[in-house]
């Protein structure tokens, strides 16, 4: 994992203008009869990820000398938390320099509010996708069924059963019964010494 991450400070991209392209990972061999041939390149497909951010002339400013001291002008790669599937997850990138521009920056028109509209493309090292049995389990379950099940679990569960707090006194109660049987049983059995 890497040990430089977007700066705090700095926005998520937005959903507007955000876009995943996945390159071609697969090696395509043409026939004299037949079908073509195709096979996995590798297993590391790259991907780019096209991102917008709306910033302040501060986070601009920041973003700015983020990008040139830290991130290399765009050569490092770092963690940023981007949309997948299902939802924000963290992935590994530095910029891509799609144009020949690691990313270009454009003022917005508000004299007493400046802001930046930075656009930028990213490469990610590998994207995140949920793993092969969950996909054997989604295609053969009703997925939004069964988060609803869970939820209803869940609510049952914290809602009827007692709290921690509860649970201890149930033990302690069970515990004070299991020694008065213990109790009870050296009281009124002979010792070893009464064995046959």
């Amino acid at each position: 994992m890497t040990t430089l991450s977007w700066p705090d400070r700095l926005p998520q991209p937005t959903v507007d203008g955000y876009g995943v392209e996945t390159q071609d990972g697969i090696l395509r061999t043409e026939m004299e009869a037949g079908p073509a041939r195709q096979r996995r390149r590798y297993t590391q497909t790259p991907t780019r990820i096209t991102c917008k951010w709306l910033l302040s002339a501060w986070q601009f400013a920041i973003f700015e000398s983020w990008f040139v001291h830290k991130a290399l002008a765009g050569g490092a790669w770092f963690d940023i938390d981007l949309l997948y599937g299902l939802g924000l997850a963290k992935h590994v990138a530095r910029f891509a320099g799609g144009g020949g521009a690691p990313y270009k920056a454009k003022p917005m028109n508000s004299s007493q509010n400046p802001h930046w509209n930075v656009t930028a493309t990213l490469e990610i090292r590998e994207r995140p996708v949920i793993s092969e049995e969950v996909l054997e389990v989604a295609e053969t379950e009703d997925i939004p069924g069964l988060l609803v099940a869970i939820g209803s679990i869940h609510t049952a569960v914290t809602s009827t059963l007692p709290s921690p707090a509860g649970w201890m006194e149930d033990i302690n109660l069970l515990l004070a019964e299991m020694n008065d049987t213990h109790t009870t049983i050296h009281s009124t059995l002979p010792g070893p010494d009464g064995w046959n």
